[in-house]
């Protein structure tokens, strides 16, 4: 067999770049625009500005201060220019003789000597000028843009001869755009002379507009075709059979030690709803930090327990877990007990012993209610009946880990008696977060999950005044903990490390325990001296559940802490929280931080001590944060600025899957056409299903996959 020509190292970057067809290639847009139309002199350059320019070679040297460099001394007219060349080959010293006119391109910058250029491109002077402006796009190691650029234009000829960008939005429901999918393709790859730069640059052209239509409409079919999925499959029906007497569900009720808020009862209602269908539910709560979301999941879990099936709830740490470990025991055994049934506890640092007879539980369907970590989705983990997933900090868990556990009802090969139809239902799935999505994001991002909001703080929740006070004012802050202390109340101090960094010059965390514990103990006796605790990720799990322990009993009064207290953690008679180098925490989770105090009835305080080095200043992105936190406690506010001064992608992880959703589409920016395209899709799905098949095709980006989970 003839083996086929080896790739040049140009086209194996083009492979490591995904552009391997002519859609593709075609897709790969510029970033940027150089106007190399015109000549322009060196003797009108401004400082900064790219030019091209034509001059005659005065004289050519390698130097070698202050580094090994090639210096080239041009004139054109009465203007001087040296270029500079630091990395260089023997075979460029050729390309320069004295005395030829020869065209460059580069930076022009000012100093003493006069103009400078460094590594401007070189070319014979003389030959045509490009008649439209010059893409310039992203590229990679051995791929150079004239290599690209030739290669994208190429893909670009090929793809306009296929089907491929024919259009597929039927004639009525097309935005008011003036251009076609070919023509903004031509428009964005081989624009004229006389289109704005600015207005290709800042995605505002009636091309861009075309793709960002475009790709948006995909998305948003993308999402309708996953849900449409969804509904084929079936799910157990979790409506509860009392015989007369009260539900599970209205026997926690009365148990509760306080009332539902509105928002609570109509957010319960609404996963009710959910539970009595034979489509799966796949619903996201979200609510501000505080705002209850345990005791919607608890009822959740009734609900499925009443009707006979199991519930899991899955969390991202051990902490978490606990903390709803803790609740839901309280609450639900002594309910469950009476049927026979548990709530079993399962995590991975469990002893072999106690596992095993979680595992037994579990496979016998005694564990009514499985609450733990990734231990819930391992393979030796079999349910008897799974009928609800709930997973907390949704976010934390990867798209494979929230699929294996909607998987849990396919196998259990130890179990040969259960009903065979039993492993073609999917449980339903409930996934929770505190952090709220804005609008904008949940028409893009979710569109394809029901999404229930707690827009209603529990009463009894006290406001938390928000300090932000430099690092020199550390000795106010310590005086403010013993003035907490005294009164009885205790403290949270979170660090940003625990191991000391040659690069970042931060106070860890167990310096700061150490000297945290001496500067309160001053003065005292060694009875008197408040206990101050440690906490932190590389801690085995027994003891973080200890310090833990200790710290809500009030046994400890200061805890120092890594952000592994970031969620679910609640101790009520912790009134003061003390962010150390809060400039380098994001914004959600300093409002995460933050809602671990003003549990209780104490006026409560969060002090965000930022530093700065000595000839630093703090970033304008630190100060948005800081500010944001002082000037508002509202969760959807705070999600909003986040969403404002991060972006979508990093704010959403994109999905929680490292890859970016959108290419050319800005949820942010783009609202009225992500309106349209939220509207259209169902539309040109039920009635135009073929072109919305080929709409999807085209655009092989949409991370469907993503959807699913």
């Amino acid at each position: 067999m003839e083996n086929s020509k080896p790739l040049s190292a140009p086209q194996k970057a083009l492979h490591r770049m995904g552009l391997t067809s002519p859609t593709e290639l075609a897709l790969h847009l510029p970033f940027r625009y150089e106007d190399e139309t015109r000549l322009g002199t060196l003797r009108e350059a401004r400082e900064g500005e790219v030019i091209l320019f034509e001059a005659v070679v005065q004289s050519v040297e390698v130097v070698y201060r202050p580094r090994r460099q090639l210096k080239v001394e041009v004139r054109s007219q009465e203007s001087a220019c040296t270029l500079r060349f630091f990395n260089f080959y023997p075979t460029q010293l050729k390309q320069f003789v004295v005395g030829e006119t020869l065209r460059f391109k580069g930076e022009v910058r000012g100093g003493l000597m006069g103009y400078t250029v460094m590594h401007p491109t070189v070319q014979k002077a003389g030959g045509p000028l490009p008649e439209g402006l010059t893409p310039v796009y992203a590229s990679t190691q051995g791929l150079p843009q004239s290599y690209l650029r030739k290669a994208v234009l190429s893909g670009l000829k090929v793809a306009m001869k296929s089907s491929h960008f024919e259009p597929t939005i039927p004639k009525a429901w097309e935005p008011h755009l003036s251009l076609s999918l070919k023509e903004a393709l031509w428009a964005l790859h081989c624009p004229s002379a006389q289109t704005p730069i600015e207005s290709l640059q800042s995605h505002e052209h009636p091309a861009w507009q075309r793709l960002k239509a475009e790709e948006l409409l995909a998305q948003q079919l993308s999402q309708y075709q996953a849900r449409q999925a969804r509904l084929e499959l079936r799910s157990p029906i979790l409506e509860a059979t009392t015989g007369g007497g009260k539900s599970l569900a209205e026997q926690l009720l009365e148990v509760l030690p306080f009332e539902l808020t509105r928002a609570q009862k109509r957010v319960t209602q609404e996963i009710a709803d959910d539970l009595k269908s034979a489509q799966p539910m796949h619903r996201l709560l979200q609510g501000d930090v505080g705002s209850g979301k345990t005791v919607v999941a608890a009822l959740a879990a009734a609900h499925c327990i009443q009707a006979g099936w199991q519930c899991a709830l899955m969390a991202p740490t051990e902490i978490l877990a606990s903390q709803h470990f803790e609740k839901l025991l309280f609450w639900l055994e002594p309910l469950l007990a009476s049927r026979g049934l548990q709530v079993v506890w399962l995590t991975g640092s469990q002893k072999k012993k106690d596992k095993l007879a979680s595992l037994t539980l579990i496979e016998s369907g005694k564990a009514a209610l499985v609450i733990g970590t990734h231990a819930v989705i391992q393979e030796s983990v079999h349910f008897k009946a799974l009928g609800l997933a709930i997973i907390d900090e949704q976010h934390r868990f990867g798209v494979a880990q929230r699929l294996a556990l909607r998987q849990k009802n396919k196998t259990n090969p130890n179990d040969s008696t259960r009903d065979a139809g039993l492993t073609d239902l999917e449980p339903h799935m409930l996934m929770m977060t505190a952090t709220p999505i804005p609008r904008t994001l949940a028409m893009s991002y979710f569109a394809d999950l029901d999404v229930s909001t707690l827009d209603e703080l529990p009463p009894g929740r006290t406001p938390v005044m928000t300090k932000v006070l430099s690092e020199h004012r550390r000795p106010e802050v310590i005086e403010r903990i013993k003035h907490q202390l005294a009164l009885g109340q205790q403290v949270y101090w979170v660090c940003p490390l625990i191991e000391e960094s040659e690069k970042i010059d931060l106070v860890n965390a167990t310096q700061t325990h150490a000297e945290l514990a001496q500067l309160l103990s001053e003065g005292l006796g060694a009875g008197e001296a408040p206990r101050v605790a440690l906490l932190h990720s590389k801690m085995p799990e027994p003891e973080k559940r200890e310090v833990m322990r200790a710290f809500k009993e009030g046994q400890t009064h200061v805890l120092v802490s890594t952000t592994v207290i970031e969620v679910g953690v609640d101790v009520p008679n912790a009134s003061l929280m003390v962010i150390e180098h809060a400039e380098r925490f994001g914004l959600s989770q300093l409002h995460q931080l933050r809602g671990r105090v003003g549990r209780g009835q104490a006026v409560s305080a969060c002090v965000l001590l930022y530093s700065t080095g000595e000839h630093q200043r703090l970033s304008d992105t630190a100060k948005e944060r800081l500010k944001a936190m002082v000037e508002t406690q509202d969760g959807f506010e705070i999600a909003r600025r986040d969403l404002a001064i991060r972006g979508p992608g990093e704010f959403l992880g994109a999905r929680q899957s490292g890859a970016q959703l959108l290419r050319f589409a800005d949820p942010l920016v783009d609202v009225q056409m992500m309106e349209w395209a939220r509207e259209t899709a169902p539309k040109m799905w039920h009635e135009h299903f073929e072109a919305s098949q080929r709409h999807l095709s085209r655009w092989q980006g949409i991370r469907a996959e993503y959807l699913k989970a």
